[in-house]
């Protein structure tokens, strides 16, 4: 939050949002989990489909008994067990407060990704700090406790937050399977690297018809021999000969079997097959690419000449040998209604007749997704079509944005300013995050999503750095911004407090504020606390038309979970982007 607003931060527990997931995966291994929704029910299966067994209420703690994709078994006494959807669960802290045993054997290697990550003696924010990493700085990963990763390094051991730790598995951990095939070169010119990525070191050349023996692939890569030792090439310019076998007899997962044709109006394309994922670009509805590969739902592609991605599998639709393969369902998903009256249709248009209306809040599995749309299962036992664009999205499958929001943000000059930085930390969460840190963590994903769809993007701090409040103000003149927004986290003494607010400072920026504010209430469900006249200097001083977001209290412990989860700084990112569409529709 701006300076002139910091005030005390104090303990507090308040009512978990269920439109969102607000609480990392809990393990198996991990103790017990206790309930954030009001009352959840209580299925007989890892999924909406399995039939509903019992249900359980908010606040009740539970053991875990083991953990299938987004759900997890839990122990209701006795003999008796039940699965219920992770997201509306809180992992809970281990009874001991000692450090668990170390084994002396390692995990394998890492990077912290942060500067001034907090280490600590044991799993858990309530230990005792012993020391501090910076970012790039090389840890040996002993272990793992929920989320938390114990390291060390020649210098220090303890616990770390595992969300801020790059991990490189070990060889052993890696557990590659072993193919026995021959392969073709079939581009030009095609590099070898030393690993399995774009990034790294290239240790020389194959020609056009070079034969290659392939070791294994791996995302999209193939593993073989250059000058004696082990390489990397990319698996999509070879012509792999006859089927590839893996050690254990079974054969491995074929390359370019399938071509996919994206039926979204526009689909993000990401670095890794996660919504954490960073957008590195974009494909339109009726483009058609080859598969080069496929985990989890998600389809490796190659969005623009010599540069590959990611994207969700469920809008592709693939064909092989010139037929059409079935559309993939959407597993252990379902939606949310934003709004009363919402029309559920016969077919995937706002041309077919209303079949059901359903209200705030009302929850329905998700059968698949078809264009735009996603199909559910109606309580009657049929099935309509519900707009993505005007529900939320528990469980896997991404929300659906808006068709043909980019088209008003292209060509734009939008400045992104992440309050705080450097020696000014803003605001400090109750399980110790730091505003600058987070509000960081949402202008960057705001910056690659507005350049992914053509924007100007100029964000006044790309790392860790103290910069002044007139030079942010100064960049927004330089550039002839045509809006500029300031992120920042809010913080208050009153334990109850929660929400969001936007700012503006006179009636120019006012409809900027307006349209940003309810996008980013309607994706993510936040209290909504209002569109106000703000001092701030950022907004008072600027020329051009600007605002300051609030995106929730980080004095609330269970909202300061809440704005650190992916889903959540999806959505933020989501709302924003509509936000500032629907402004220059309309401007």
């Amino acid at each position: 939050m701006p300076r002139n607003k910091m005030v005390p931060v104090i303990l507090c527990l308040m009512l978990i949002f269920g439109s969102l997931p607000a609480f990392d995966s809990a393990q198996a291994d991990n103790g017990s989990v206790s309930i954030t929704a009001t009352s959840l029910n209580v299925r007989s299966g890892p999924g909406l489909s399995y039939p509903i067994s019992g249900s359980v209420k908010k606040g009740e703690k539970y053991s875990i008994v083991q953990k299938e994709g987004d759900w997890i078994q839990i122990s209701l006494g006795g003999s008796k067990k039940g699965w219920v959807a992770e997201w509306f669960t809180a992992k809970e802290a281990p009874a001991t407060a000692a450090s668990p045993a170390v084994s002396s054997n390692s995990n394998g290697s890492g990077s912290v990704t942060v500067n001034g990550l907090r280490v600590r003696k044991g799993p858990g924010t309530n230990h005792q700090v012993v020391g501090s990493f910076n970012s790039g700085q090389a840890v040996e990963i002993l272990g793992f406790n929920g989320n938390w990763a114990e390291v060390r390094t020649n210098s220090i051991q303890g616990w770390v937050s595992k969300e801020y730790i790059s991990v490189k598995e070990s060889k052993a951990t890696e557990a590659p399977a072993v193919s026995k095939t021959s392969g073709t070169v079939t581009a030009t010119s095609l590099n070898v690297r030393e690993k399995p990525s774009l990034n790294a070191a290239q240790v020389g050349q194959l020609n056009y018809g070079a034969a290659v023996t392939v070791h294994s692939q791996s995302n999209g890569w193939a593993e073989i021999t250059y000058s004696g030792k082990n390489a990397w090439v990319s698996a999509q310019y070879l012509k792999i000969s006859g089927k590839s076998t893996a050690d254990n007899g079974k054969p491995s997962t074929p390359v370019d079997q399938f071509t996919g044709t994206v039926t979204a109006s526009q689909l993000n394309v990401r670095d890794k097959n996660s919504l954490n994922g960073i957008v590195v670009g974009s494909v339109s509805k009726g483009q058609s690419f080859k598969i080069l590969d496929e985990q989890n739902n998600w389809v490796k592609i190659e969005y623009q000449p010599g540069k590959t991605g990611w994207a969700a599998g469920w809008f592709f639709e693939k064909k092989k040998n010139g037929s059409a393969a079935p559309s993939q369902s959407v597993q252990n998903s379902s939606v949310s209604m934003l709004h009363n009256g919402t029309n559920i249709r016969k077919g995937p248009s706002t041309g077919t007749a209303v079949i059901f209306r359903a209200n705030q809040g009302d929850s329905f599995e998700i059968l698949s997704v078809e264009k735009d749309w996603y199909k559910i299962a109606l309580p009657n036992g049929s099935s309509g079509f519900v707009a993505g664009w005007i529900v939320s999205v528990l469980g896997t499958a991404p929300q659906i944005e808006r068709p043909g929001a980019e088209k008003h943000t292209k060509d734009k000059t939008i400045v992104i300013d992440p309050g705080h930085g450097g020696r000014d930390n803003g605001t400090t969460g109750v399980r110790g995050t730091l505003e600058k840190t987070l509000t960081l963590k949402t202008a960057q994903l705001l910056y690659d999503k507005l350049r992914a769809a053509g924007t100007n993007v100029i964000l006044t701090r790309n790392n860790d750095n103290y910069i002044s409040l007139a030079s942010r103000v100064s960049s927004s003149h330089y550039h002839d911004a045509d809006a500029f927004i300031s992120i920042h986290y809010d913080s208050i003494n009153d334990r109850s407090v929660r929400g969001m607010t936007t700012y503006y400072y006179n009636s120019k920026q006012k409809p900027l504020g307006e349209q940003i504010h309810s996008a980013v209430v309607s994706k993510t469900m936040l209290k909504d606390r209002g569109t106000r006249f703000g001092d701030y200097h950022v907004i008072r001083e600027n020329k051009q038309t600007a605002v300051l977001v609030e995106l929730g209290y980080l004095s609330n412990p269970t909202e300061e979970v809440l704005v650190n989860t992916p889903q959540y700084q999806e959505a933020v990112a989501n709302g924003i982007f509509e936000g500032l569409a629907r402004y220059f529709k309309n401007n």
